[in-house]
């Protein structure tokens, strides 16, 4: 049995969409084909390894901080232990610059266009994709109107895993320690994500009956998991997808994903009809979640990070502590 379902998102037939709700109510994942992005791919890809082989320097100039969010980092965390990569991290690059936090780097030429055809494209694909789990779930136009995703909250990440510790070792004094994997199990917090990942494999899913499973890499697909958001505003029906990714042994990886948000001023609660039996959760904002998930990206406050189980009403069977 495929445990992780490819849809055809130009034509879905219905034995494909049960396979997409039997997937996604056990572990949240599912592939995409005939998405028609298939050059924009080839243009990001390319732009991304380039960034990542740039020099220090290059990178270092737009290195995140607390108070700088976006650029280039190579020590987050995940459950307080280090994650295996570097990442950069970008929000629409149609937001004007006096009004954009978003950094980019000197190198390589072309680079900033190329993220912004990018963003443009998996924008429109992440609605595309909501729209159809929306459907999948039986819910009426209006309903679906008023949980949308949002193109201003959506960010972007270009991910690389190298082989070993991405910080130098003369740099690694203080710094908590490295996952036993190369990025520990967590949850996305938004409306779904849609991955693009390369050949190299290592991204697991945790699947209610089958434990661990590999979300293998398909040549013409891109990867799309659930989030928190749509966990609670199913009432439990869907799973946030729990995954995490394994250390690379013989040569690094690269990933990119286009995590697709709700509004900023989004209340977050369960769908009145997906929660007939009564709500799971008690109604928070999007703006709380995420400020409590973004600042623990940053440092180690001691717990682990703010999880949907905080505002359950009874106990969930979603993402794990």
């Amino acid at each position: 049995m495929d445990l992780v379902p490819t849809v055809d998102i130009r034509d879905p037939s219905g034995l494909s969409l049960d396979a997409l709700d039997a997937a996604c109510a056990d572990h949240g994942f599912f592939l995409l084909e005939g998405h028609g992005l298939d050059e924009l791919i080839d243009r990001t890809w390319a732009a991304t390894t380039a960034f990542f082989e740039s020099t220090p320097a290059n990178k270092e100039a737009i290195r995140r901080s607390p108070e700088a969010m976006l650029g280039w980092y190579d020590r987050e965390l995940t459950k307080r232990k280090r994650d295996h990569k570097e990442v950069f991290d970008f929000i629409d690059p149609q937001i004007p610059a006096d009004r954009s936090p978003n950094r980019w780097p000197a190198d390589p030429e072309g680079f900033r266009s190329t993220m912004a055809d990018f963003f443009d494209g998996f924008a429109a694909l992440a609605a595309d994709t909501l729209a159809l789990v929306q459907a999948t779930l039986g819910l009426d136009g209006e309903t679906a109107a008023a949980h949308p995703s949002a193109r201003a909250t959506s960010t972007v990440r270009l991910n690389h895993y190298p082989v070993g510790d991405p910080v130098p070792a003369g740099e690694r004094d203080g710094l908590n320690p490295l996952g036993d994997v190369a990025l520990g199990h967590h949850t996305d917090p938004g409306v779904l994500t849609l991955l693009l990942q390369d050949d190299t494999g290592g991204l697991q899913a945790e699947s209610r009956e089958h434990g661990w499973i590999d979300v293998e890499p398909r040549p013409g697909t891109i990867v799309v998991n659930l989030g928190d958001t749509l966990q609670v505003w199913t009432n439990d029906r869907y799973k946030a997808a729990v995954h995490r990714v394994l250390p690379m042994t013989e040569r690094g990886r690269y990933s990119i994903p286009f995590f697709s948000n709700p509004p900023r001023d989004c209340v977050i609660e369960p769908i009145p009809t997906l929660a007939t039996a009564g709500p799971r959760y008690r109604p928070f904002t999007w703006r709380e979640f995420i400020k409590g998930r973004a600042d623990d990206n940053f440092a180690d406050y001691g717990v682990d990070d703010i999880q949907i189980g905080r505002f359950a009403i009874a106990p969930t069977t979603g993402a794990r502590a």
